[in-house]
């Protein structure tokens, strides 16, 4: 047996594991399995056996220390992600045996937790482990945006249209009458997937043919920052709207590019101002919504084998990890 096999097996032994950080820094070296507590449960709290839980890049930002000012190590890592429910109290009992998604709570890279029943999210019977553990982040920031600013007879412009986030911008928004999508990529790897959604692709370096396409755009969803929203904001028509949502450049718009006709969206604050009937009613539409949806392909990991699944997430945007928990 290798030293990598006995540690896995170490690791499968070991009780309710949870992938844990005690510090700010690269996930790859504060990212610890440790086992979790284990006691009654709280009057107030449902008790989840998770079984699976995607990697997102939302998830590691937090550990590399990006959002220091809001939380403090140690945490379990992860955000979404479905699980069985195991225990419950009160009126919650009915919803034993039953899949859920413990959401706005503990970390979910973790083998069992305890989460508000309030805010878990039952998981309809007809929609695979795979799609409802991906169904909170992306898809309700996707949908939340296009509510906000609607693009029916628009032409719609996405950056970094291969990240799971665009994609379903771009499925969305042909189904809500956009008169075109077009995605800025970076990788040739997502070209097939968004042509045949009905994507117009651009290379990211052909800058004649972006130009052209900011010149047009009456939507743009930008997820890049930097550089590359500077200068599409700057050959945007005069009734385009710029919406950011994401900083994959690592810098943000210029403030001398900053105009009324740049809108900020951040999903916490979204959820922030949802009462709990609307959070649980705004499920009800992504699961219709989900049900009939291109989700990116993914490959599956043990929990032990974390590692692994963190180098497959930087060298394969393509391909979604995802952590089995079960």
């Amino acid at each position: 047996m290798t030293a990598a096999n006995a540690i896995a097996d170490i690791t499968i032994d070991m009780p309710d594991p949870a992938l844990c950080y005690h510090r700010f820094g690269s996930p790859l070296e504060v990212l610890h399995l440790e086992p979790q507590p284990d006691g009654p449960l709280p009057r107030e709290q449902m008790r989840v056996r998770m079984r699976c839980a995607p990697i997102n890049p939302s998830d590691l930002i937090p550990i590399a220390g990006a959002y220091r000012h809001r939380i403090t190590p140690p945490l379990v890592a992860g955000h979404e992600g479905v699980g069985v429910v195991t225990q419950a109290h009160g009126p919650w009992r009915a919803l034993e045996g039953r899949r859920v998604l413990p959401l706005r709570g503990p970390g979910t890279w973790q083998q069992s937790l305890d989460c508000d029943p309030r805010l878990a999210v039952p998981v309809p019977d007809d929609i695979p482990d795979h799609v409802a553990a991906r169904a909170w982040i992306n898809p309700m920031a996707a949908m939340a945006m296009l509510r906000r600013w609607p693009v029916a007879g628009c032409d719609v412009l996405l950056t970094a249209a291969g990240s799971n986030c665009a994609r379903l911008l771009a499925q969305w928004a042909l189904c809500c009458g956009a008169r075109s999508v077009t995605g800025i990529c970076r990788s040739a790897h997502h070209r097939k997937a968004l042509t045949d959604m009905g994507v117009h692709v651009l290379d990211q370096e052909d800058h004649a043919a972006i130009k052209a396409s900011a010149a047009r755009a009456q939507r743009l969803f930008d997820a890049t920052g930097g550089r590359l929203a500077d200068r599409l904001l700057s050959h945007m028509p005069p009734e385009g709207i710029l919406v950011t949502y994401g900083l994959l450049s690592g810098a943000p718009i210029s403030p001398s590019s900053m105009n009324a006709r740049v809108r900020h969206f951040h999903l916490r604050d979204h959820i922030a101002g949802l009462e709990r009937y609307q959070w649980q009613e705004s499920f009800k539409t992504l699961w219709a919504l989900l049900r009939d949806i291109d989700m990116p392909s993914r490959r599956d990991f043990r929990l032990a084998d974390w590692r692994q699944a963190l180098i497959w997430h930087d060298s394969h945007p393509e391909v979604k990890p995802m952590l089995m928990l079960s």
